[in-house]
């Protein structure tokens, strides 16, 4: 008794919206040639919270993802779609085609935080890019278990989610989150075809895969394996591009060897002969050639920006301590990439098809 008087309480509440209303989408993931998903989230009611009734000081929405499945779509086909009614509910996507063709995607990551700045990145994209498909590197939000800045990431984001098909991976800020999984209809590791170019997408957050270390040890075991799996029967593809949230090398002093469970992949992506991997985690533009693969750091979407102030010898292509985006454009073996800060201006520029680039 004496202790529960000491204690301050807490009142929390929960209040129902008098309507749903729409706060992300609408946006189209899982698109396979033949099948897609399209999705929104509403907003269902807010709870409050506080130290005394009168001071509910403390909100934060409650959200439901909503989800249409559809099927027999055909491959290389444009779609439009209506969602949940009026202009706002309308977009269109792409399905991947079956065959050689051309197309692009932008990768970029790290949009958690400095909204402004994310806005000015996602409007670069839509001045600068047309692209088919977009792959998110991972920290979509600062935290993927506060709902409250979910409406934040879909607001920013609106113009181009409805334009695109969207492939995320787990960044640690997402947090392996219940959110992230319900609103990208997800799953920790996946890989998908586009034309004739292969795509795989990893869960390189080992910090949050588990509650005790086996758990995380697991994981990773489990995930290496069914990569290799994948890496094997994707060799016919024209191009194998993987990408994730923690990188295997680094220009910032203070990361370096922070992730030696993505550096142990090294091996295993020559064996296999990966093109090019999109990664972020560190807030800038980084760029290596190492062993024949290409390795981009894009983690300029809004995040607080680091230092490049260790660039690795011997690999280094470019390195900025800037926003950006990458910007890909693939015809069979060719890819040309061009990373860009947001107002449009080029930062790098790699034409894969030709012979590989010393090292600057």
């Amino acid at each position: 008794m004496k202790i529960a008087a000491q204690l301050i309480p807490l009142i929390l509440t929960l209040s129902a919206a008098a309507a749903d209303k729409v706060i992300g989408g609408p946006y189209v993931v899982n698109v396979g040639p033949r099948t897609a998903t399209l999705m929104w989230v509403e907003q269902t009611g807010e709870a409050s919270l506080g130290e005394s009734p009168d001071k509910l000081d403390r909100k934060v929405p409650t959200l439901r993802a909503e989800r249409v499945v559809f099927n027999g779509l055909t491959a290389g086909t444009k779609y439009y779609y209506d969602s949940f009614g009026g202009d706002a509910g309308k977009g269109s996507f792409k399905t991947p085609p079956a065959g050689p063709a051309k197309f692009e995607f932008v990768a970029f990551g790290d949009t958690r935080t400095r909204h402004d700045v994310h806005r000015r990145v996602i409007e670069g994209i839509l001045h600068n890019a047309n692209p088919d498909f977009v792959l998110h590197s991972g920290d979509l939000v600062a935290d993927g278990n506060d709902n409250s800045l979910w409406p934040i990431f879909f607001d920013v984001e609106r113009e181009l989610l409805r334009k695109v098909a969207f492939y995320p991976a787990l960044g640690n800020h997402d947090r392996n989150s219940k959110n992230f999984y319900d609103f990208m209809s997800a799953v920790p590791y996946y890989s998908f075809d586009w034309g004739t170019s292969h795509f795989i997408a990893i869960n390189t957050d080992i910090g949050n895969a588990g509650r005790t270390e086996a758990e995380k040890q697991a994981f990773w075991a489990e995930q290496t394996r069914w990569l290799e799996a994948d890496l094997m029967a994707s060799q016919k593809a024209d191009n194998r591009f993987l990408f994730g949230h923690h990188p295997p090398m680094t220009a910032v002093k203070s990361r370096q060897g922070d992730n030696p469970h993505v550096m142990a992949l090294e091996l295993l992506l020559q064996k296999y002969k990966l093109t090019a991997a999109f990664f972020g985690h560190d807030h800038n533009y980084q760029h290596y050639l190492k062993n024949g693969i290409h390795y981009y750091v894009s983690g300029g979407g809004g995040a607080p920006l680091y230092d490049v102030d260790a660039p690795p010898a011997g690999i280094t292509q470019k390195v900025e301590s800037t926003e950006n985006f990458v910007m890909v454009q693939v015809d069979g073996k060719k890819v040309h990439i061009e990373a860009r800060r947001p107002d449009g201006s080029v930062i790098d520029v790699t034409d894969l098809s030709e012979a590989p680039a010393v090292p600057r």
